[in-house]
């Protein structure tokens, strides 16, 4: 059994392996269909998707219209302003197939203009919190890329009650010291505040860098399994967060399986030797 985990105060719970629709970009509707029912017989309750993520709502989408939606639904708007915030938002539950998603997420917030666009007057914000009242999401999130991340999700959450945050986290990544240093605060507000705390690129490797790229994540992943575990495992072993599959269809089996077998966090000696092994880098400096 892939482990649960209440989703902050949302209500539900959610296994910790979170599908990353990502993965199903421009992905053909009969793998689309093959992977859903993996998911399934998995365990998995709680799928993750965004209006920007090529054609993945138009796929999850058919798949939903043809079988439902036995599952917690979270989708993602990029837009910065209220009207096209809002439309956007409209045009996902078209796509999706719904009336109603479960979490709406203003998206890669990490930076400055975008984040005082979103959070100023006429912004994403105000048409996210229009959607909850008009009873087309149930819940508000926040997601970001990059080392300043939790620093900007940590103004957010001072700005406003948001349900969710979402932003990378890896054994590489929090060797950086900014970043750990922030990320943990974050950890200990939505601790505080019962905040549900979704993370990425947990089995990044490092940037492409002069690799053939040959998975259909923007960057090189960890393959083998044992490698997988490892991250995974180190990911998991945080009591407080959930993961977000990897963006490619190929690598789900192995991580899916990887979720079913977590018991114990590996030791900062394992995931040492895993990096200096593989040369690993991070995908953010």
């Amino acid at each position: 059994m892939i482990p649960t985990l209440s989703f902050g105060r949302t209500g539900h719970t959610s296994t910790r392996a979170i599908f990353g629709a990502a993965a199903f970009w421009e992905t053909p509707q009969k793998d689309v269909d093959a992977t859903m029912e993996l998911a399934l017989q998995n365990g998995v309750n709680h799928v993750d998707v965004a209006a920007s993520y090529g054609q993945a709502e138009q796929l999850l989408g058919d798949w939903i219209r043809r079988h439902g939606r036995p599952f917690f639904l979270a989708t993602k708007t990029e837009e910065r302003t209220r009207q096209s915030a809002y439309d956007q938002i409209r045009r996902s539950l078209d796509r999706l197939h719904v009336v109603q998603v479960d979490l709406i997420q203003l998206h890669a917030l990490h930076e400055e203009p975008d984040w005082s666009t979103a959070f100023g007057p006429g912004g994403a914000l105000e048409a996210a919190i229009r959607a909850r009242e008009e009873g087309l999401a149930r819940f508000i999130g926040v997601t970001g890329h990059g080392v300043p991340v939790p620093e900007f999700h940590l103004r957010s959450l001072e700005r406003f009650d948001f349900d969710s945050v979402l932003l990378p986290y890896n054994h590489i990544m929090m060797q950086n010291p900014r970043y750990a240093e922030a990320f943990n605060k974050l950890l200990a507000v939505c601790k505080e505040r019962n905040v549900a705390v979704q993370t990425i690129k947990g089995i990044t490797r490092s940037p492409w860098n002069d690799t053939v790229q040959n998975r259909t994540t923007w960057y090189r992943p960890l393959e083998e399994q044992s490698e997988i575990d490892l991250a995974m495992h180190w990911v998991l072993g945080n009591p407080q967060v959930f993961l977000n599959t990897a963006g490619d269809i190929h690598l789900l089996p192995a991580i899916l399986d990887s979720a079913q077998r977590f018991n114990s966090r590996p030791s900062e000696q394992q995931m040492q030797e895993l990096s200096e092994k593989l040369k690993m880098e991070p995908l953010f400096k």
